[in-house]
Formats: structure tokens, C-alpha cells, sequence
């Protein structure tokens, strides 16, 4: 790859030992990279949640035994797979099963509302989707109009041993959080796995090319978009982000067994690769929060474990800090925390690093990029708010309107090309052709600059999209639930500041019925909109601004 003089500054950046590319792929699909890896760490510790721990072992096995059971159910290679679930021990067990079978992984948002839900699974064509009870009466109301012919249910407590029994017990009927449901069809998550394991699994050849995921992401358009990533996309994207972690323990010192905090989804991209696949990698402990929101209960987790490697997101780190038992916490032994999904704030990052005493470092990409696309080196010692350099074997372009190169200092459209990047959006080759330049780059939406030291610095987003604790919102979704009101005439979504989420939506509506009220508008959102696209705010206007076509002007609004 010829560089440029942009290229040439970010070798000179790059830490020293880490060269400008990858090695070539050390496997050729992800699971040759499974099978080496789960023998490989066999005993040690892989998941843990609420307690219960999962060796790499244990888990090849149960992965396997599910793999078994697709197979049997006359599943083939290329098939899509739905996976609808929390960060729980059922997630990597599927995840990993679905994959060693030589289907397509579709990671679902477990809150989804039954609409959201509808059109993903009818946009993959989804032929079998494994689900928690919880969310079993969402999928109920839609079913019938997709292609799913095989359900698989799971509780809460089914890897927990004895516990589980009392876990399900109070999920049930004292918190109340399954509404009930019928899937008449369905199996359970133990027979699927019991099923399994009187079984072979068969071996799928399998290529680097192959679709691993259908990564959902939201669309100028509003409606939500599959993005595409090979198994090269994923393999690629372990190693780039594996090079960049080890600079970080040059000189705080590797344990033997890095231990994972995992509270971000594993159904969002950046907790699949970071904490999954990286952690598989480093034959790494992963601790699993099912619910992050739960301040006093994460942290109680928190307290039972030594914990290394910290990934999360600036809400996440705010709200940490503002629990009393969080702060009295050992910290001694936590070597990185990484901040992504949004930009970290300057002074969350000051206190994070008071009272942890470690650097917050951060990084960006998104869905369509596996995600990391570029990173601040993990032996900084100051944050600088920058995203960092790009990752090995990646170019970033500034550039502007006509796809012409920006000279360092000048703000345009951050541009990126590397093996991480997307294979394009699942049929959908119009929305493709958006957002992928003939010379392979990947039009990002939002907008920077690059400095003399070759990071970048993100300044604007150039789309409309909302982003509200690392989830994309666009606003054209948010819009056209809106005017399905009767009562509602136009309507205008924009994101603006909040401490808590970085932003929430705001909506503007021109009224149709006089009487429509705030509390109209959110219930009726709430009914369509899972809760973080939903407006937290709602002004009512005569008119909206627009321009002499007719288009509503979201940036005056803003």
C-alpha cells in the first residue's frame, strides 16, 4: 500500500514495535479461530455471570452440542440466525454454535419493540431466533409474519445450576419481568442443548468471505440496515485491536488471566468484538452484567473480582462514579479502561483517572467497521479528547463534499478504508453504494480533522443521527412513528445535550387535534420505539422551518 505523507505521520505515531499492517490472517474462518482457542484455554475461567462460571471448556462443549442441534433441525450454511438475549452464559454458548454451523449470526436488541423486531427479523430473513423468556411475548405478536420456523426459549437462570431455580423464581413473580407469552412451537434452551449433545456436529467448510453477522444500524433513510461483516471483517478487526491492547501492558504488567468487565451488550458490536472475541482471544475472563443499570447490583459484582481491562461508555462511567460504593472499590488492579459507542468527555475522563488512577483511552468505529477503526494509543498518559490514531492496515481520509482530501487542520468527512470494513449492507446495494467510495473508503457521516501527529478529532456529525448512550437514533424513524398519531400533523426530531445519555431526542410537532397533549406523544411512541429512540421531549410548534422544497430544516431546529 503506497502511503501518503497523512500515512507516513501515523507510522511515525504508532507505538514502537507495532508496524502500519496486520500479519496475514492467522485462521481462515472464526471457527478455526474457536476450535484453537477454546482447547487451547480448556480450564481456565471464559464467562461469568451472576456467580456461575463457564470454562472455555465447558463452553466448546455446550457450543458444540448447540451446533448439533441446528444441524439437526435442517439448518444449512448460510442460513440466518437470530439471537435475542442479554449478556447471559447462553449468549456466547449460541453465539459460537451458530457460527461453527456455517450460519449468519443476527443480533437483536432484546428491548425491541415488536415493530423494531418485525422488520429485522423480516429484513435477514431469520429462520430460527433464540430468545429469553422475558422477551417471548414481543415475539408472539409478530411470528406470523416472518420466516422464523424455529424457536428455542432460554430463562434467566438456565446456566446457573440450583441458583437458577430461584433466579427464575423471582425474575417470575416477584419482580414480575416475563409477560406472559405462547409460542406453541418453541423449545426450550436446555432441550435444544440436551438434543445437542446426543449428537455429532458436523464440520462446515467455511471461508474467510462467509457472513459472520448482520450487524443492525439505523439509515439516513430511517430504516434499519444490515451491515455485512465476514469472517475476515471479524478475524481482522481481533487482531488489529488484540496489537493495540498489548502496548498497553508493556509497562503496567499482563496477568496471566485478564479479567473482563462486561457491561455493555454483547448484541452491540463493540462489546462483541472487544470483550468476546478479543477476550477468546487472550484466553481472558469476561464478567457479564445482565443489567448495567442496576448502579448498586454492578457494583456488588464488581466487589467480588479483581478486574483488569474496563470497556464501557461515558454514561456508564458517570454513573459509576456517582455510586459511594463504586468509589471505595480496589482499583489496583485495573490496568486499561477503554471508552467507545460515543465521544468521553474531558472532565468524566479527569475524574475517572482521580479516582481510579487509570487512563481513560478511546477509540471509534461503528457497526460497519467491526467496529474499531481507530484508537488512542493505550500507553498514552493524557487525555487529549482525540480519537486517536488508525488501526494497523487502516487508512483514515479527511475529505470533503466532492471526495476531494482535506490538507491536517481542515475539518471534513473522516473517511475509512481497511479489512475491518464491511462487505456493504445486507440487499440493500442503493445504500451501499452511499456510503462506499470507488477507491474503497468508508464514508463515515461524521465529520473531523486530522492533527500533525496524525490523530483525529471528531468535530460534527455530517448526518442527522442522534446518538444516545452509544445507540444511533435517526431521526426519520423517530418522525415517521410519530405522524402515524392521528392527531399529529408534522414532526421533527433533533438530538440535544443531556449530562446523563450525551444526548436524547427532542420532538417537534405541529398538532392536527388541538387537544394532543406531551403525554399523548410519548405513550404513543412508547408503544412503537424501543426506549432510547424515544423523545424525552416533546415542543409543540405552529409550523416547521423548511427549505423552498419543502424539506424540514433539522439543523435550525437544533
Amino acid at each position: 500500500m503506497t502511503k501518503n505523507k497523512i500515512d507516513r505521520i501515523w507510522l511515525d505515531s504508532y507505538p514502537e514495535g507495532v508496524a502500519g499492517e496486520i500479519n496475514e490472517l492467522s485462521e481462515n474462518s472464526l471457527t478455526e479461530f474457536f476450535d484453537k482457542h477454546l482447547e487451547r484455554f480448556g480450564s481456565k475461567p471464559a464467562f461469568t455471570c451472576m456467580g456461575k462460571t463457564m470454562t472455555y471448556a465447558e463452553l466448546d462443549a455446550e457450543a458444540k452440542a448447540f451446533t448439533a442441534h441446528l444441524q439437526s433441525k435442517g439448518f444449512v450454511k448460510g442460513d440466518r440466525i437470530a439471537i435475542m438475549m442479554p449478556n447471559v452464559l447462553q449468549y456466547p454458548v449460541v453465539m459460537i454454535g451458530i457460527l461453527r454451523a456455517g450460519l449468519t449470526v443476527v443480533n437483536v436488541n432484546p428491548l425491541y419493540t415488536p415493530r423494531e423486531l418485525e422488520h429485522q427479523l423480516k429484513d435477514s430473513g431469520a429462520k430460527a431466533i433464540i430468545l429469553l423468556e422475558n422477551f417471548a411475548n414481543t415475539l408472539q405478536q409478530v411470528i406470523g409474519k416472518t420466516d422464523v420456523r424455529h424457536v428455542i426459549v432460554g430463562t434467566i437462570g438456565d446456566e446457573l445450576g440450583f441458583k437458577g431455580h430461584i433466579v427464575n423464581l423471582v425474575v417470575r413473580h416477584v419482580k414480575k419481568m416475563v409477560p406472559s407469552w405462547s409460542l406453541p412451537a418453541h423449545i426450550t434452551y436446555k432441550d435444544a442443548i440436551s438434543d445437542g449433545k446426543g449428537k455429532t456436529a458436523k464440520p462446515v467448510p467455511q471461508e474467510l468471505s462467509d457472513i459472520a453477522f448482520l450487524q443492525y444500524t439505523g439509515g439516513t433513510t430511517g430504516v434499519s440496515k444490515g451491515a455485512t461483516l465476514t469472517h475476515s471483517n471479524i478475524l481482522s478487526n481481533i487482531m488489529q485491536s488484540k496489537m493495540w491492547l498489548d502496548v498497553g501492558y508493556r509497562d503496567k504488567g499482563k496477568p496471566d488471566t485478564i479479567n473482563f468487565v462486561c457491561a455493555l451488550p454483547l448484541y452491540h458490536i463493540f462489546a462483541l468484538t472487544v470483550n468476546a472475541f478479543v477476550g477468546i482471544k487472550e484466553g481472558g475472563h469476561n464478567i457479564l452484567i445482565t443489567n448495567p443499570r442496576d448502579i448498586p447490583a454492578f457494583v456488588k459484582e464488581l466487589e467480588k473480582v479483581e478486574f483488569h481491562f474496563f470497556p464501557g461508555l461515558n454514561t456508564l462511567f458517570t454513573a459509576l462514579m456517582n455510586n459511594e460504593n463504586f468509589r471505595k472499590l480496589d482499583f489496583s488492579k485495573l490496568r486499561m479502561t477503554f471508552g467507545g459507542g460515543m465521544a468521553v468527555q474531558v472532565p468524566v475522563a479527569k475524574r475517572w483517572q482521580e479516582l481510579t488512577g487509570c487512563l481513560i483511552t478511546q477509540g471509534y468505529g461503528l457497526s460497519e467497521t467491526s467496529p474499531v477503526a481507530t484508537g488512542m494509543r493505550m500507553d498514552a498518559t493524557e487525555f487529549k479528547g482525540t480519537i486517536g490514531l488508525p488501526m494497523p492496515s487502516t487508512d483514515i481520509a479527511i475529505r470533503d463534499e466532492n471526495g476531494k482530501d482535506l490538507p491536517i487542520g481542515e475539518v471534513g468527512e473522516i473517511c475509512i478504508r481497511g479489512p475491518q470494513v464491511m462487505a456493504g449492507y445486507w440487499n440493500r446495494p442503493d445504500e451501499t453504494a452511499k456510503v462506499m467510495t470507488k477507491d474503497n473508503f468508508f464514508l463515515s457521516g461524521d465529520m473531523g480533522y486530522m492533527d500533525e501527529a496524525g490523530e483525529t478529532h471528531i468535530v460534527d456529525r455530517k448526518k442527522d443521527m442522534i446518538l444516545v448512550s452509544g445507540f444511533n437514533v435517526y431521526p426519520n424513524e423517530v418522525e415517521e412513528v410519530a405522524v402515524m398519531h392521528e392527531g399529529i400533523l408534522e414532526a421533527a426530531a433533533v438530538g440535544v445535550a443531556d449530562d446523563h445519555s450525551g444526548e436524547v431526542v427532542k420532538l417537534f410537532v405541529v398538532k392536527k387535534d388541538p387537544n394532543l397533549t406531551e403525554d399523548d406523544v410519548k405513550k404513543h411512541c412508547a408503544d412503537k420505539l424501543t426506549n432510547y429512540k424515544r423523545p424525552k421531549i416533546v415542543e409543540f410548534r405552529d409550523d416547521l422551518p423548511k427549505t423552498n422544497v419543502g424539506k424540514i430544516l433539522r439543523r435550525e431546529l437544533r
